[in-house]
């Protein structure tokens, strides 16, 4: 009798592939018992923080009684932060102070961690052992605080749970991060890559993710070695099967369909029910059945609006692309252009050692700055650090920033001939580096805000490969235009062709909306526009992968809302030569509007800068689809203070009586 013999689900001997680091042996054991062919490579390396300051500055403050509550994440992490913590000072003190503490272990592995150590557990968190279970519990468990004015630390893993933080202060308590452990690859990837080939290859039939980081990591390292579009096709045929909501999120993110999620969150449920589905499934899809299904409809087949919408991401909802589609919000969403650049110190200190070219092109720096200046003042979605001129290079350019007279491109279009050395762009190769930034940014970003992607427009892309950089009147670029139309078009249709290539890399690598920056079509008249410009404008945003918000911006633009409105985009930008009310009043009730505070207001006095948000949350009047943003971008040397402070005030502003305020104009 095979082992097998007693289950009554079944993989069926199909090849079932997965990522686990510490539980490799545990799910390859569980997968051969059920049935399957273990196909198991890790894919994270969990490695300490060189630098433990954030520990010991932890314990000073658990040792003084400066500490109301601690909360434990992973049981890895707490063995790791109370290991370290014992290298200077004695388990009994450790254990003391703890005592003394409300302890919040998130999960069960967490438990046996503090147990095994002697520290007493105060709060028990229910399954799926999420962060909103735990902070569930802080509110309604009876504890020894109240979590106004509390002081909690949290011990974190790999990256910042940001969200859960903002809720933990948004009810009153300062909390303290304690970083034990990041994340990395790793050191013998031969595995990992070897079960990626399997899984193309087709002998690996069903994949199974048991935490988000390996989503990342599995597509990072395809991409590494030339295979991750080779993947991506093969995922739909395969049955993906994600542990619990975050890695779902992670997957999702990534474009990649969720065959099956277990009701609870746990590695060998998820392993039994994918034993028991995965092979009627797969027989399905290899039919040319539905080419995925959620695990809530596998599970509870009754469908509802509730369920359709629990299976969003959760970014779906957030205030912006509510805004973006027309819907009603709770408040208005902010974001601003340039909200990540050289008004933050931040950025200054990365910008002091690092080259902005090298920058842009470093996907790990990338994701760290996008990220970081979306957390510091509180926008409401993410935008990518890059830069339009990027896809400039590889169209056969030498691009150059000089300090203070920005960006460069030689050698300039010079003559009509010029316009046939362009080169034909293939954005996966030439520009894998800000897909790679994507992927990682929408990995680690939190879940509920959406990553805005961009684009330069095919005029104002022209424009710079003209002129050679910024210009005062365009002269060489209209030169160009009215001198030689063929020209002019030829080279329209060739940049339109490797930008819509471009902007779909981003959507399809993880970004949620895509910004197009038509930065210097103000120069133009409005029937120049439409002569030279609308028609390729208009293919580029025809051509942008449908459903996906798409934001429409440009500078001195007020002659040419209309033209631009009917080139394409589900959102509007505005800069801050027009008045909101006026404008959308010509755009009329079809689109969503973003603007348009004049970034310069942002150097008066807060007063100040209130009124003129009042003014323009007037004129919005609660018309639903209006997103805040200035007129143009953060100015370099801007008071963060004022940003991080205009972002409060527009939530507080808005949200005073916009639902009451709601209309269709």
């Amino acid at each position: 009798m095979n082992q097998t013999a007693n289950l009554t689900v079944s993989f069926e001997g199909l090849g079932v592939a997965a990522f686990e680091s510490r539980n490799a042996k545990e799910i390859a054991a569980l997968i051969s018992r059920h049935g399957g062919a273990p196909h198991v490579a890790p894919s994270v390396r969990e490695m300490p923080f060189e630098e433990n300051s954030a520990v010991f500055g932890f314990a000073q403050k658990l040792l003084n009684g400066q500490l109301d509550a601690v909360i434990f994440m992973t049981g890895v992490g707490a063995t790791t932060l109370l290991n370290t913590l014992e290298s200077r000072y004695s388990r009994e003190e450790i254990v003391r102070a703890l005592s003394k503490v409300t302890v919040v272990p998130r999960g069960p592995k967490a438990v046996r961690a503090l147990r095994n150590f002697g520290v007493p557990v105060t709060i028990s968190v229910p399954e799926p052992n999420t962060w909103h279970e735990v902070l569930s519990e802080l509110q309604e468990h009876p504890h020894s605080f109240e979590l106004q004015g509390s002081r909690i630390a949290i011990q974190e893993y790999g990256v910042s749970n940001e969200r859960f933080i903002d809720e933990l202060k948004a009810r009153g308590a300062e909390v303290l991060s304690v970083p034990v452990y990041r994340w990395a690859l790793p050191e013998d990837l031969t595995p990992l890559k070897e079960v990626i080939q399997k899984i193309i290859d087709g002998r690996a039939q069903v994949v199974v993710f048991t935490n988000a980081v390996q989503v990342t990591h599995v597509m990072q390292v395809a991409g590494q070695v030339g295979l991750e579009e080779s993947l991506r096709n093969a995922l739909p045929q395969r049955i993906v099967c994600s542990v619990g909501p975050t890695c779902t999120e992670a997957l999702t993110a990534q474009g990649i369909a969720v065959d099956l999620e277990p009701e609870h969150h746990k590695m060998g449920i998820l392993i039994h029910e994918a034993a028991r589905l995965a092979p009627s499934l797969f027989r399905e899809k290899a039919q040319g059945g539905t080419k995925a299904r959620s695990s809530l409809e596998i599970i509870s087949p009754a469908a509802s609006p509730a369920r359709e919408s629990a299976l969003q991401p959760r970014w779906h909802n957030s205030r912006f692309m509510k805004a973006c589609r027309r819907e009603p919000t709770d408040a208005t969403p902010v974001w601003l252009m340039r909200q990540a650049g050289r008004y933050l110190k931040e950025y200054q200190a990365i910008r002091a050692r690092t080259p902005f070219l090298e920058l842009c092109k470093d996907p790990d720096r990338v994701a760290e700055v996008t990220i970081a200046a979306t957390e510091k003042i509180g926008a409401d979605a993410a935008i990518l650090f890059a830069d339009l001129l990027l896809i400039a290079e590889p169209m056969g350019f030498r691009l150059e920033y000089e300090k203070g007279s920005g960006p460069w491109v030689t050698p300039a279009l010079q003559t009509p001939s010029d316009v046939d050395r362009l080169r034909e762009v293939e954005p996966q190769e030439s520009l894998a580096f800000v897909f790679d930034a994507v992927r990682r940014t929408r990995a680690s970003l939190d879940p509920a805000k959406p990553l805005i992607g961009f684009s330069g427009a095919p005029f104002t892309l022209a424009s710079y490969l003209i002129e050679g950089g910024a210009s005062r009147n365009f002269r060489h670029t209209k030169a160009l235009m009215f001198g030689d139309p063929g020209a002019w078009h030829a080279l329209m249709e060739r940049l339109t062709r490797g930008l819509i290539k471009y902007a779909n890399g981003q959507i399809e690598a993880g970004v949620q909306a895509v910004q197009i920056f038509d930065s210097w079509v103000g120069c133009l008249s409005p029937s120049d526009y439409r002569e030279f410009v609308q028609p390729h404008t208009r293919r580029l945003l025809q051509h942008l992968k449908p459903g996906v918000p798409i934001i429409h911006f440009g500078t001195g633009t007020g002659l040419l809302l209309e033209s631009m409105r009917d080139a394409g985009g589900s959102v509007i930008g505005l800069d801050s030569h027009v008045e909101l009310d006026e404008a959308w009043k010509r755009l009329g009730p079809g689109v969503a509007v973003q603007g348009n505070l004049d970034p310069v207001v942002l150097y008066a006095d807060l007063p100040f800068i209130r009124q003129r948000v009042q003014k323009i949350l007037r004129q919005a009047a609660g018309r639903l689809g209006h997103i805040f943003n200035l007129g143009h971008g953060v100015l370099p040397d801007t008071p963060v203070e004022h940003v991080i402070e205009l972002v409060k005030m527009v939530h507080e502003e808005s949200s005073k009586n916009l639902n009451s305020l709601h209309f269709q104009p």
